[in-house]
Order: structure tokens, then C-alpha cells, then sequence
């Protein structure tokens, strides 16, 4: 079906297909922005020619290793150059990458040691501890363990291990890469946040990672020569896929080992940074730094914020200081961020400041690499786009995860219907636009009634004395649950819990106001998610 007639000799050769990988684009930079500076970490600053040369000496030191095409390797790594070089050198060996959650606690480090079979693990010294710990624990075959020192940031190397420049030392610069002859080889393995149970394994292919770069330049109306500053830690969907997307567009890379506003805003004024990623946290911390470490810059950065919605608030503040803000969608089974709200200028320009940061605060419609988003019931069916029905965002497309490493039970479940069934509860707009209530474990049931944690949330942020406010449910022996509000409040901020539940009163249906708030600083996850089973945990003793 769909061929012509007559197809004699029109096969797939040497010179009309090559496996789509996103290694190509540091093969191609290396040649074509070779002199231009690729990665930047305090006194570390290479071109493109001496990344790719740093990237070949990992791959052929990594295969004098053992390292074999189809093993894997970890990291237990900051956003430094190393964890950057890894992305490209792992691969160009053949193996796998596993980029590892520097704040998950030993037992499951362990636990993805052995689940993905880590042949060598490069650590940073500040988690060395932790490792060893996780080694020990270990059922099967230790990885070979290579630090990566970090001295300016006071993290030499323990002389226990071998190091990491050591190692490039070993290395061929020329090294031939060996690329995928099959765009479905699989590129790197990502680990659920394990929240209920043991985290699962995600599988990433070539293909799916190449079509992400492809897509986010086009979504984040990307020029050549960017400057992105890694503030999505890398072992997070390995950073959206940004460190792989640099190259193609011979961006720099400026690496961030501690998130600060501090540290944002002087990377903004004194590399000139264009473009980074984050949680609505990050968003939320640089407009609430103090004027002493704001920096005034003279050209726009555009930000892609992704996790919880971001409350209309927090997007309202941010852009008056210089920011455009795109808000994205994505799970670590996408590969990152999938869908965007992207600006509707003929319809929205002119609207109000509220208005447009309600709109903006929106997941939207599908970037460029993702089939349209639907809603479905349960039973797997389309729901209306009327904006009022709820159902689960349900995504299909060749930046959907290969499945889950040794699961196949949950990966067929997860690929019910033909689609990725991503548990996050949405409405659908009439032009498409796609709007969370909750997660399906997040939504509130109070008196038979849905309460959408992120509708209150959203209220609450607009306090002006709120910093960041959190709701999950809490039993009530009358209405089953009811909301139940933690927040944290600005510096010198003094508003009580009968001040915030009358202020959300006044915006709120009484069933959706918290009954309860408890003023606590938040527990997050690396990527600045705030840990709702964490909370739900302490409300259910309240």
C-alpha cells in the first residue's frame, strides 16, 4: 500500500539511508563550528574540535575498559562537562548511557546498578560515599568506578579510583565512532522517579533522541550560537535532550553545578546566556531573589519551565524581569518535554496580564516531533475538547520511549490502546490546547465532588505572601478527603492559615478550599518537582 508500481532498484543503500542519531550533530560541529566555544564551566572552556576529540578519547578509553557495544554505562554526576562529554562518548563506543539521580538514597542506586548491568560508573567525588555504599549493596558484578574530579568546586579527586582525565589520557582523539546501524538501538536508559516501588527502566533510541533535537529548535525558535545554561539536570531525561540539541546548532553549553538565582543571573550577564529549562521552582526563585543578586542584561531569554503548571502569578512576575516563558510538557517515557503552549499571537496579543499568564500556564499542543495529544477515558475512548472533560493525555508518536528495561507486563500496560497512557488528568480546549487538572493519584475526591490540587495551588500562589504552595489530600471522617494546603512563605512574609483559607475562600467553591494549611518548607526531587507523596504521607496524620 502506497508504493508505486514499478520500484525496481529504488532499495536502501550505503548512500541514501544512514540511522537518524543525534551523534551526528557533534561529528558535523566538530567540522563545521570547530574554532567555537561548545562547553563552558568556569576556567573549562573548549571548542567544538576539542570536544569531539575529548568525546573520542572517553569512547576508546571506555572500550579499553571492556566496555562492549550494548553494555551500559553510568553516572553519578552534576551538570559538569564530563556528564556533557558522556552523552556523545558513551554512545560513540556502542554502549548505552545511564545517567543516574545524584539525590536517590544508595539502596536504589544499587538497584539500577544491577537492573541496567553498569559496566563502569563515572562519580563525582561528592557522591563517592554514596556509591561505594550503593556497590556494596550490589547482587551482581561491580562496575569499574572512574571519579570525575571537580577542584574549583572543592571536590578533588580521592586518589582511590581512577580518574577521569586520566582515562581521556588513554583514549585515541580520533577514535572511530562506532554509530548505530539501526536508528532503533537503543541510546540511553532513564530511571522513573520510583515513587511507588522499585523506579523502572526507560529505554531511549537513536532515532527518538535525534527527531527531539530536530523538534526543539524548531518549537523554541532556536538561530545558530545559542547559549544554554544546564539547569535541567542531565540525569533527567538527560537534560530534555539539550545537551545532544547544542551541536546541531553550534550552541554553547554553559554548565551550572549549583542552581542559585545568584548563579542564573550572573550567567546571564557575563556569558550571555539565551536559553534554559526548568521547573516553575526555578521560575519562582528568580522572582523572589533579592536586589542584591539580580543582574540587569540587555537581551531576552527565553525559558521552557515544565512540572507542576506554573501558578499565573509566578509567569506573570518572571517575564516583566526579562524572560519569555514557554510552557512544556513531557514525561521521562517522552524523552522530555512533547507538547508546548505555543503563543497564539493573532488570538492572544492584547489580552491582559492575568489572561495571558492563565493561557501561558497551559501544557498545550504537540512540538513538532509528537503525533496531536487526545484525552481518553478509561476505557480508551476520545473525549470531547470542550474544555470542561476530564480524561488522561494519552501520546503516540517516535518520541515515546522503546518500553521499560525487563517489563514487559508494564510496558503493555503503559502502551494500552496505541498510545502512552501518561496517568496525568487533563481537558482539551476546542482549539486543541491541552490543560492538567492533576495527576490521576492527585486528584482530591471531597464529598464526592474532583478537586484539582492544581486549580488550588494555583489560587494560593497568588497570595502575595506565598512563596510556593503545595495541596494533596487529607482524610475527613465527613467528606472522605478534603485539601490541605503546605506552603512556604517569602522571607519576612507573616500570613497565617486563617488568612490563606479566607483568601482562598474568596476565589475558591468552599469544597475546594484547604481545610487545613501547614507552613513547612516543601521536599522536591533534583528537578525541583515538589514530592506530593512525601505530603500525603504527613496529611494523613494531621
Amino acid at each position: 500500500m502506497g508504493w508505486m508500481a514499478d520500484e525496481t532498484g529504488l532499495d536502501k543503500t550505503a548512500a541514501n539511508f544512514v540511522p537518524l542519531t543525534p551523534l551526528s550533530h557533534l561529528k558535523r560541529a566538530a567540522q563545521v563550528f570547530s574554532d567555537r566555544t561548545a562547553v563552558v564551566y568556569g576556567q573549562h572552556r573548549v571548542t567544538y574540535a576539542q570536544y569531539h576529540e575529548r568525546c573520542s578519547r572517553l569512547a576508546s578509553a571506555l572500550v579499553g575498559l571492556g566496555v562492549a557495544p550494548g553494555n551500559v554505562v553510568a553516572t553519578l554526576l552534576p551538570n559538569l562537562p564530563a556528564q556533557a562529554e558522556a552523552h556523545f562518548g558513551v554512545p560513540a563506543c556502542g554502549a548505552v548511557l545511564n545517567t543516574i539521580n545524584t539525590r536517590l538514597e544508595a539502596d536504589t542506586v544499587a538497584y539500577i546498578l544491577d537492573h541496567g548491568e553498569a559496566k563502569v560508573l563515572l562519580v563525582d567525588p561528592q557522591f563517592l560515599p554514596m556509591a561505594q555504599d550503593a556497590i556494596a549493596r550490589m547482587e551482581g558484578p561491580a562496575p569499574v568506578v572512574v571519579e570525575v574530579a571537580d577542584p574549583q568546586a572543592g571536590f578533588p579527586a580521592s586518589g582511590k579510583n581512577l580518574d577521569y582525565e586520566a582515562l581521556l589520557d588513554q583514549g585515541d582523539p580520533v577514535f572511530d565512532w562506532i554509530m548505530p546501524q539501526d536508528e532503533w538501538e537503543s541510546l540511553a536508559l532513564n530511571y522513573t522517579s520510583g515513587t511507588t516501588g522499585r523506579p523502572k527502566g526507560v529505554v531511549y533510541h537513536h532515532r527518538g533522541a535525534y527527531l527531539m533535537t530536530m523538534g526543539t529548535v524548531v518549537s523554541w525558535r532556536m538561530v545558530l550560537h545559542p547559549v544554554y545554561l544546564t539547569i535541567v539536570p542531565l540525569f533527567h531525561c538527560n537534560g530534555w535532550n539539550h545537551t545532544w540539541m547544542m551541536p546541531l546548532v553550534g550552541g554553547t553549553l554553559v554548565c551550572c553545578r549549583d542552581i542559585s538565582a545568584e548563579n542564573i543571573f550572573n550567567a546571564i550577564k557575563h556569558e550571555g546566556v539565551t536559553h534554559f529549562g526548568g521547573a516553575p521552582i526555578v521560575l519562582n526563585m528568580l522572582v523572589n531573589a533579592p536586589e542584591t543578586v539580580r543582574q540587569e542584561f540587555d537581551h531576552q531569554v527565553e525559558v521552557f519551565t515544565a512540572g507542576a503548571p506554573p501558578a499565573p502569578t509566578t509567569l506573570a512576575k518572571i517575564e516583566a524581569l526579562g524572560f519569555n516563558v514557554t510552557h512544556v510538557y513531557g514525561l521521562t517515557e517522552t524523552y522530555g518535554h512533547v507538547t508546548e503552549c505555543y503563543w497564539n499571537a493573532e488570538r492572544w496579543d492584547g489580552l491582559d496580564a492575568d489572561e495571558t499568564a492563565a493561557i501561558k500556564a497551559r501544557q498545550g499542543v504537540a512540538m513538532p516531533m509528537l503525533e496531536p495529544v487526545v484525552i481518553r477515558d478509561s476505557a480508551h475512548n476520545p473525549l470531547p475538547m470542550d474544555g470542561k472533560t476530564q480524561g488522561e493525555i494519552a501520546l503516540r508518536g517516535n518520541v515515546v520511549m522503546k518500553g521499560y528495561l525487563k517489563n514487559p507486563e508494564a510496558t503493555a500496560e503503559a502502551f494500552k490502546g496505541g498510545y502512552f497512557n501518561s496517568g496525568d488528568i487533563a481537558v482539551q480546549h476546542p482549539d486543541g490546547y491541552v490543560q492538567i487538572a492533576d495527576r490521576a493519584k492527585d486528584i482530591i475526591i471531597s464529598g464526592g465532588e474532583n478537586v484539582s490540587s492544581v486549580e488550588v495551588e494555583g489560587v494560593l500562589m497568588g497570595h502575595p505572601d506565598v512563596s510556593l504552595a503545595a495541596v494533596t489530600a487529607k482524610p475527613d471522617d465527613t467528606w472522605g478527603e478534603v485539601p490541605c494546603a503546605f506552603v512556604e512563605l517569602k522571607p519576612g512574609a507573616s500570613a497565617d492559615e486563617a488568612a490563606l483559607i479566607s483568601y482562598a475562600r474568596e476565589r475558591l467553591a468552599g469544597f475546594k478550599c484547604p481545610k487545613k494549611v501547614v507552613f513547612a518548607e516543601l521536599p522536591k526531587t533534583a528537578t525541583g518537582k515538589i514530592q506530593k507523596f512525601e505530603l500525603r504521607k504527613i496529611a494523613k496524620d494531621l
